[in-house]
């Protein structure tokens, strides 16, 4: 499955939302990655293994399912986290990308990877389906902790 959406950070529009900057919106995803648990509460423990300014492998512990995968940055700018097929687990990326159409509007674009083909998504439409909405809704989550760090001053 193949799946990519935006969500928007600065709306012009919305005078009751503080903006955030490139720099805090960047501190918040790299902190996404740096401490998990403050993002997805149903996460059990998350080791780093190791750890560069550009790359970090981890160990993620959900219960007994236990995941490895690596993050690398492209300085304010992406965020990609890949996991190698292992036991059970396929392949799969998710990269998280800062897209600046107007000076000071922000958006987020989502893209998910799960290395499937088009005739496995097609057979697995109605899982998709459900995947595709869970993933909204985590990536919207994800960016309203980063609105509430930023808020409490965390990514100053």
């Amino acid at each position: 499955m193949k799946f990519s959406h935006l969500v928007e950070i600065n709306d012009p529009l919305n005078p009751l939302i503080d903006k955030l900057s490139r720099e805090q919106l960047w501190r918040g995803l790299v902190l996404r990655a740096e401490m998990p648990k403050t993002f997805v509460p149903y996460l059990d423990a998350c080791d780093i293994l190791e750890k560069s300014t550009l790359s970090m492998s981890r160990l993620l512990r959900y219960g007994e399912l236990v995941v490895r995968d690596r993050v690398t940055f492209l300085p304010q700018e992406q965020v990609v986290y890949h996991v190698p097929q292992q036991e059970g687990i396929p392949e799969s990326t998710l990269t998280m990308t800062i897209e600046e159409p107007e000076p000071e509007i922000f958006f987020v674009r989502f893209e998910y990877d799960d290395g499937a083909s088009e005739s496995q998504d097609t057979a697995d439409a109605f899982y998709n389906d459900f995947r595709k909405s869970a993933y909204t809704e985590s990536d919207i989550d994800t960016i309203r902790t980063i609105r509430q760090l930023a808020e409490g001053g965390q990514l100053d």
